[in-house]
């Protein structure tokens, strides 16, 4: 997003969709897609590649 406008073509649905199937993953992401996220220096690379498959996953279930 860059702008008003092209925020509000945002598919809010589809992202609650997602959020709910991170978090069903044990991923909590901030509750809008207009909100950032961040890591921490406590996410290793453990923790980055189960976050990379429950995206994976997430995307797959929410594709259908």
């Amino acid at each position: 997003m860059t702008d008003y406008d092209s925020a509000k073509k945002s598919d809010t649905a589809r992202f609650a969709r997602f959020f709910w199937a991170m978090m069903d993953r044990g991923v909590y992401l901030p509750c809008s897609q207009f909100e950032a996220a961040f890591d921490s220096v406590l996410h290793g690379e453990k923790e980055i590649k189960e976050t990379i498959e429950a995206a994976t996953e997430a995307l797959a279930e929410i594709a259908h």
